[in-house]
């Protein structure tokens, strides 16, 4: 004999409810991530984006080099991009360009060096700033490096690698918050990690997290922790900042990791090592001197908020074959 579905009413009810929920839901993710796919940001060219800079001392516009294409003429390239900093490009320069000199004086004919100031866009007098510091050191120490609207840090960055000419290529932020002295830990570490001329060594504020922990609110705190776990979980695994504006490249690294960067945003940092350790290239995390400095263009909650989004942009884009390394 056939027994019939003794389910109760309401329990059968329910359990369509809970049915159409979980239907709805997977709609919604599904739908999400063909959003996420469809929205990813194509790769930029760069080839021809700055093709030249305004000298101003001979008066005259000229070429500037190519990553891809010419070798390295000089030792270290310093890339500082630069969005609104008239006020504070100042004491980062004053902190940098008498180490600079100093390591030039003390290694005569081999500590060559260039600062390529990337002006992002900027709404103040950042370009005449630079345009300053051109005229005082000359162009072939200073240089600027003009984007005609704003691109993010990321797009900033990579544009001016792009025109490096520095056997070693480092990123730093405009605000001086990491001591420079601290560039010799990185070459250091550099130096022992990379392989045929192909490494990075980035600088690392971790050591530091205990105590910003006890500075910080609740809500940032909580944003920090959920955004190291993401990174690590999904992205970048067994480096503890990826944020830290102090890395330094060697010139076939920035080859590598620059020519297929896509996010031009906060997050093209964790981008960047993401290529590094699916091609693998040797990194280092080199714990440095830092300290926050005021006037920082960050709103913590709408940053990680997009920086959420571009994690599972990389982790989705790589993972389909969408982007290529």
């Amino acid at each position: 004999r056939v027994h019939g579905d003794k389910t109760p009413a309401h329990a059968r009810a329910q359990m369509s409810w809970l049915t159409w929920l979980a239907a709805m839901a997977l709609v919604a993710v599904l739908l999400g991530l063909f959003l996420l796919l469809k929205s990813l940001p194509q790769r930029r060219p760069i080839e021809n984006d700055t093709p030249e800079f305004f000298d101003p001392q001979s008066q005259r516009r000229q070429a500037f080099p190519s990553l891809m294409r010419d070798e390295a003429s000089l030792y270290i390239s310093l890339v500082v991009p630069c969005y609104n900093e008239e006020a504070r490009l100042g004491a980062m320069m004053a902190e940098t360009m008498p180490y600079l000199e100093s390591r030039a004086r003390a290694q005569p004919g081999t500590f060559t060096y260039e600062v390529l100031l990337v002006d992002d866009g900027s709404r103040d007098r950042t370009a005449d700033v630079a345009r300053g510091y051109m005229q005082q050191y000359g162009s072939d120490v200073v240089r600027l490096v003009e984007l005609g609207q704003n691109r993010g840090k990321g797009g900033a960055v990579r544009q001016g690698v792009h025109v490096a000419r520095g056997r070693v290529i480092l990123m730093v932020d405009a605000d001086g918050a990491t001591k420079f002295e601290d560039l010799a830990r990185l070459e250091s570490a550099l130096g022992q990690v990379a392989v045929d001329g192909v490494g990075i060594a980035v600088g690392s504020r971790a050591h530091l997290q205990d105590a910003a922990v006890a500075e910080r609110s609740f809500v940032r705190n909580i944003l920090m922790h959920g955004f190291h776990f993401a990174v690590e979980f999904l992205c970048v695994s067994g480096i503890r900042d990826t944020q830290c504006g102090f890395k330094l490249f060697t010139r076939h690294a920035a080859q590598m990791v620059f020519g297929p960067l896509h996010l031009e945003r906060w997050a093209f940092d964790v981008e960047v090592l993401y290529i590094a350790q699916r091609k693998r290239i040797p990194v280092a995390e080199v714990a440095v001197n830092w300290e926050e400095i005021d006037g920082s263009k960050l709103d913590v909650v709408s940053a990680t908020v997009q920086m959420a989004r571009d994690l599972l942009r990389i982790r989705l884009a790589y993972m389909t074959g969408l982007w290529r390394c």
